[in-house]
């Protein structure tokens, strides 16, 4: 049996595990509002309580970035992904049976460890199963599944606790990675180079489009995380994602608290309108990736055309964030306007991080691009660790300096992908 355009149908699965991946993540902010009382937590001491979950989550991604990455050059993305789902799912079923803040955190940790294996998994996935002129759209397509699980996520979690209560919700969203699983194993059965369900015709154009390259690939050793840090390439990828992913943190973590806090909003408004933002980024997605992926077909030099289209979703992301500063507090009697601008920064964030997530593929060749994208994941967790605490103290009163900071990271993350690089590309 033969399947014309395979790596569609693989990278299809792969936005679809990233879809539940958002989903489960989700699901503590969006009822978080509704539930601390519960656990004998006081309203004042609500957000450094998600905080605190916060942390250990990020925590143990950071940890499970690396960890991950290596995992999947050892063991290859068809079973690293498998064993990474799984982790991620049987640790959201265990949030039904917390029982305390200790409990959420344990469990929360779990989760994040494996959830981590998630990004370096597609990533390296992406360089297998597309040519470089391609690989911007497959991330593209990979980063609107993290949107699109936001998009149904508010919804959906909405829906499910206020039926089913906090518990089962939980249990109801562990059973999709699990049912994942038996799809991707079935059609992800082996590497281009030996998939038996492989067009000749795919299997040229994926393995032979740079019969050059290939060979470099085949030859390139592995490399230890001391020696990929001894390029300037791998620090311009681990400070751009340290600086620019806590942006996409910041409203992935504290959006319902902020809309809750700023418009009063309750559980049924936080899912009516908490899905408009992520739309936004899923478009944003699919277009940044095509962005590049164009400039590459009309000739641009790969790594080029995805600093170009850093640099554009760098804009949008100012632009409404400095919007947003500027008119907050007359936005507390337009939240429709409020969506809009946040979804405009989303649109940008999503449009230049399947961009720069592309780029350990096109500095790097071989098992080392697991290894290089899980690092800059790590880079990621670490800023946002950061920020996660600063935002019960700087909310206190006002939410302008949440968005004053926001602003702050973009222009600095476009100063490290475009001057932090080596002279020259590197394979080995």
């Amino acid at each position: 049996m033969k399947i014309k355009g395979l790596r569609w149908y693989i990278i299809a699965l792969i936005s679809l595990a990233t879809v539940i991946n958002y989903i489960d993540r989700s699901a503590i902010n969006i009822m978080w509002p509704y539930i601390y009382k519960e656990f004998g937590i006081a309203a004042a001491d609500n957000k450094n309580a998600l905080a605190l979950i916060t942390t250990f989550f990020m925590i143990a991604y950071a940890l499970g970035q690396t960890f991950t990455g290596k995992l999947m050059d050892a063991v290859g993305t068809r079973l690293g992904m498998t064993i990474s789902i799984i982790g991620w799912s049987v640790s959201i079923a265990l949030h039904s049976f917390a029982k305390s803040l200790l409990s959420f955190n344990i469990f929360r940790f779990m989760l994040g460890f494996s959830e981590a294996g998630n990004w370096p998994g597609a990533t390296k996935s992406n360089a297998e199963w597309f040519p470089v002129k391609e690989r911007a759209i497959a991330q593209g397509i990979f980063g609107a599944g993290a949107s699109l699980g936001s998009v149904i996520s508010a919804p959906a979690i909405a829906f499910l606790y206020i039926v089913f209560g906090w518990k089962m919700t939980f249990v109801f969203i562990a059973g999709l990675g699990l049912i994942w699983v038996i799809p991707w194993l079935i059609i992800n059965k082996a590497t281009p180079d030996k998939h038996p369900w492989l067009t000749e015709k795919e299997r040229n154009y994926i393995l032979d489009v740079n019969t050059e390259a290939q060979t470099q690939i085949d030859e390139t050793p592995v490399l230890s995380w001391k020696e990929l840090l001894k390029f300037r390439n791998t620090w311009g990828i681990i400070m751009a994602r340290f600086f620019i992913d806590p942006v996409w943190w910041l409203f992935v973590t504290w959006l319902p608290t902020f809309l809750k806090e700023q418009f009063l909003f309750d559980i049924k408004q936080i899912g009516a309108f908490t899905w408009l933002p992520y739309l936004f980024a899923a478009i944003g997605s699919l277009l940044g990736g095509y962005h590049s992926s164009w400039q590459v077909k009309k000739g641009v030099n790969a790594v080029k055309a995805r600093k170009n289209s850093v640099a554009v979703g760098c804009v949008f992301m100012l632009l409404s964030l400095v919007a947003i500063v500027y008119k907050l507090d007359d936005l507390k009697a337009e939240p429709g306007l409020a969506m809009v601008l946040i979804g405009l920064t989303l649109f940008g964030f999503q449009f230049l991080i399947g961009n720069l997530q592309t780029l350990p593929s096109d500095y790097f060749n071989g098992k080392n691009v697991g290894t290089v994208a899980g690092m800059g994941g790590t880079a990621a967790v670490a800023g946002t660790l950061l920020t996660t605490w600063l935002v019960p103290v700087m909310t206190k009163t006002s939410y302008v300096s949440f968005f004053v900071l926001a602003a702050m990271l973009v222009p600095v993350t476009w100063i490290c992908i475009k001057y932090i690089t080596s002279k020259r590309i590197i394979h080995s």
